[in-house]
């Protein structure tokens, strides 16, 4: 029995194809959308945005370019899927993508037509957008002296086309060949991965898209889902498509943590670990508990003799101040520099306190000289 029929369903919701009913609004996708849109609509030039395998960017790519109204823009995708390409062939590309027909094989005579035809655009009161998906995989110099080329065709006030990359971090070591092109970067995005909340969100909204009525995860099994998946949503559809396969054999209505960790474990996936939450409390707790320091408390840290602290009886000159650190697990150290009393000279004591307040000084000498 399929086990959309099991779980009374009327699609199987987690293809990893980027079907666009089931885009999923959640807080990170919809801060990138905000950050490319504005770039497009106020024609910076290039925009970015850079994000981990599976983390949905070429969903995001398609549901931006369907934000675009036909009326305000001229709009097409590229997804490139091979590292291969030549410049000449992406100019190929984008002049078809944008309406030139008949594109020439002479470079000039193609960047003629495709100027004339932003012209033509620019003066239609529509604005040229190409979005480009896997754009980590262009590596060429060529290829980007090309789109530095286009996003130097202008009109007084604003420039002729927007490009929008979407890649993996690699984009970013593919921009520094030509660091010209890379100083024309107007908006970078980075799509992070859902956090929890966001997971728990995901998962019931494409269930609820595909015809749930009830709830078919139980919050601790969509627990294990997020810390097998980290948040990305391609491991988040497999992981939960697999789940409700197996479901089906195991007559579970509702989905157990247990059999989502079975399914993590067989996908070879391994968990998030969890953070030492333990050990953060309790670093924050010592903080609000610790007293700040004082100067007598930063002197536990540090302990200075200076000549101030020697006095001779004859008027010999005072030798130089002599330094030492230590920490405060010694206890001559911290009493010396802690008590900040005052106290009677070596010169001023009576014979018998001198030497034996000298045989102390000696023996504190020689615990330091230790450190």
């Amino acid at each position: 029995m399929p086990y959309k029929d099991f779980y009374e369903l009327m699609v199987e919701p987690f293809s990893n194809a980027p079907v666009a009913r089931f885009y999923f609004a959640g807080p990170e996708h919809e801060r990138c959308l905000r950050k490319l849109r504005y770039g497009i609509d106020n024609m910076k030039g290039l925009a970015i945005c850079v994000g981990d395998i599976g983390a949905g960017k070429t969903t995001l790519a398609r549901r931006l370019l369907d934000s675009l109204p036909d009326r305000e823009f001229e709009a097409a995708l590229l997804v490139i899927v091979h590292s291969g390409i030549t410049a000449s062939w992406l100019l190929k590309r984008i002049a078809l993508q944008l309406g030139v027909p008949n594109p020439a094989n002479e470079k000039l005579a193609l960047l003629s037509q495709l100027y004339r035809r932003l012209i033509h655009i620019y003066e239609a009161g529509k604005k040229a957008v190409v979005l480009i998906d896997e754009s980590q995989m262009l590596k060429s110099r060529d290829i980007m002296e090309e789109f530095r080329g286009l996003l130097n065709l202008e009109v007084p006030g604003r420039k002729l086309i927007n490009f929008v990359f979407f890649g993996l971090e690699e984009l970013d070591q593919s921009l520094r060949i030509d660091e010209p092109l890379r100083q024309r970067v107007a908006i970078r995005t980075w799509l992070r991965p859902l956090n929890l909340e966001s997971t728990h969100a995901y998962v019931r909204h494409r269930l609820k898209l595909s015809g749930a009525t009830r709830e078919i995860f139980s919050a601790k099994a969509l627990d294990e889902v997020y810390r097998y998946s980290h948040g990305i949503p391609r491991l988040t559809n497999t992981i939960c498509d697999n789940v409700l396969f197996e479901g089906v054999f195991t007559k579970q209505t509702v989905i157990q943590p247990e059999l989502v960790k079975e399914v993590a474990i067989d996908l070879d996936l391994e968990p998030l670990e969890p953070e030492p939450s333990s050990l953060v409390e309790h670093a924050t707790d010592t903080e609000k508990t610790s007293t700040p320091k004082t100067s007598t408390a930063k002197a536990e840290d540090t302990f200075l003799l200076t000549d101030d602290d020697l006095q001779f009886e004859d008027n010999s000159p005072k030798p130089q101040a002599a330094a030492a650190r230590t920490n405060s697990e010694t206890p001559a150290a911290r009493d010396a520099a802690t008590n900040a009393q005052p106290r009677t000279t070596i010169a001023a004591m009576p014979p018998q306190e001198r030497e034996k307040e000298l045989k102390e000084f000696d023996e504190l000498l020689s615990e330091l000289e230790r450190y």
